[in-house]
Parts: structure tokens; C-alpha cells; sequence
């Protein structure tokens, strides 16, 4: 019998801990260490991956990925050895992945202005089961190779976590978890969703000369 007391305290710390990992946003503090810019005040407005590279090029876009992809596994992992002590491994990595996705949309740090997750959800369905994310990823690459857009594979990808994890068998618990988990990214994509209806979403850009040669020369800040 799980006493219901350590629990929620465990559930608590889980959710403080990650939830606050979860607001270091690679993009927010690339663009502004580097580029003495706010990525969130150009392009689509986004602190993610995708719109870093539409303003800044490739420029700082590994610093990027080192801290989202960081981030996220720290606190899979601590998920993972918390609320493993009392059983719950994959409980503990899909509840820390909830909290990082809240900490990294809603951080504290940054007003509450963020990102919408794609790359620390891609983390830590890597972390919950391999299977599950190759899944995922085919679905989010074929997704984009033929429509162009991001924003809608990155949501049909996060639609297929809990499918993929009913398909492998795992606990009811989990596949609710990782329902929740995957309705937060297409909350967070919710703009998206309008503009995609609209027939406005910015299309993936292969990097045309013209493009390029439109995009403001952050690159070359001092």
C-alpha cells in the first residue's frame, strides 16, 4: 500500500523540481546572450527552435538544443528516480515531462511567455519508450516532408504518444499521462491551429537565397 503522505509530497517535489528546470528556454537565452535580442519579439513570436533558426540562421541553434534537450532529460530522470522509489518509474517520467512542458510554455522566469514544447516533448517520449518516439518522429518527419509545416507535424506527432503508448501495452495510468502530456503541446499550438484553418501558417523554408537575403543579419551582431 503506497502511503498517500510520501506520495504527495514526492508528487510535489516532482512538480516544483521540474517545472522549474523546465523554464530554461535555450532559445529566450541564446538570442538574448548572444544576440542581445528577445527571439520572442520577431518572426512568429515563438522561444522555440523553429523560429530561433527563421531569425537568427543556424547561429547558436546547437546552444539551443543543449538546453532544451538537457533540460528535459534531468527531469525525466528525476521523475524517473523519485517516483521510482515507490514503483511508479514511467509515472514519474511522463509527470516530470508534464511539469517541464508547463515550466518550459508557462515559464516563471520569463513572464510566462514561452515556448510550446515540440523539442522537450520529443525528449522525454525518447525517455518514457523507444518504441513510442520512433513512432513519433516518423510521424512528425512525414508529416512535415509533406505539408511544409512544423506546427501541424509537430502536433500529429504528440497525438500519436498515447496511441503508440496503448498500442505497447502500458498501464491505463501512463496512456492518460501521456494523453495530458500530448494536449498540452497542441494547446500550446493553438495559434497554429488558426492560422493552419486560415491558410496562414508559415510554410518550412529549405533556405532560398531570396529568403535568406530578407532575414534580418542578427547573425551579424555584435
Amino acid at each position: 500500500m503506497v502511503d498517500l503522505f510520501k506520495l504527495t509530497l514526492l508528487l510535489i517535489l516532482v512538480a516544483v523540481v521540474s517545472y522549474l528546470v523546465g523554464g530554461f528556454n535555450g532559445a529566450i537565452m541564446t538570442s538574448m546572450s548572444f544576440f542581445r535580442k528577445d527571439v520572442r519579439k520577431f518572426g512568429s513570436g515563438n522561444a522555440g527552435l523553429t523560429n530561433f533558426a527563421r531569425v537568427f540562421g543556424t547561429n547558436g541553434i546547437v546552444l539551443v538544443l543543449l538546453v532544451d534537450i538537457l533540460k528535459a532529460v534531468a527531469a525525466a530522470l528525476f521523475g524517473r528516480w523519485i517516483l521510482g522509489t515507490l514503483g511508479y518509474p514511467i509515472v514519474g517520467v511522463l509527470f516530470a515531462g508534464i511539469c517541464a512542458e508547463l515550466g518550459h510554455i508557462y515559464p516563471v522566469y520569463y513572464r510566462f511567455r514561452g515556448g510550446k514544447a515540440v523539442l522537450v516533448g520529443a525528449v522525454i517520449i525518447l525517455m518514457t519508450d523507444w518504441r513510442v518516439a520512433i513512432i513519433c518522429y516518423c510521424v512528425f518527419v512525414i508529416a512535415v516532408i509533406f505539408t511544409k509545416y512544423v506546427s501541424l507535424g509537430s502536433m500529429l506527432a504528440a497525438a500519436s504518444f498515447p496511441l503508440g503508448m496503448l498500442f505497447f501495452g502500458f498501464q491505463t495510468l501512463d496512456v492518460w499521462l501521456s494523453l495530458i502530456f500530448a494536449l498540452l503541446i497542441i494547446f500550446a499550438h493553438r495559434k497554429n491551429i488558426i492560422r493552419l484553418i486560415a491558410g496562414k501558417e508559415n510554410k518550412l523554408s529549405m533556405g532560398s537565397s531570396s529568403r535568406r537575403r530578407k532575414r534580418p543579419p542578427f547573425g551579424d551582431l555584435k
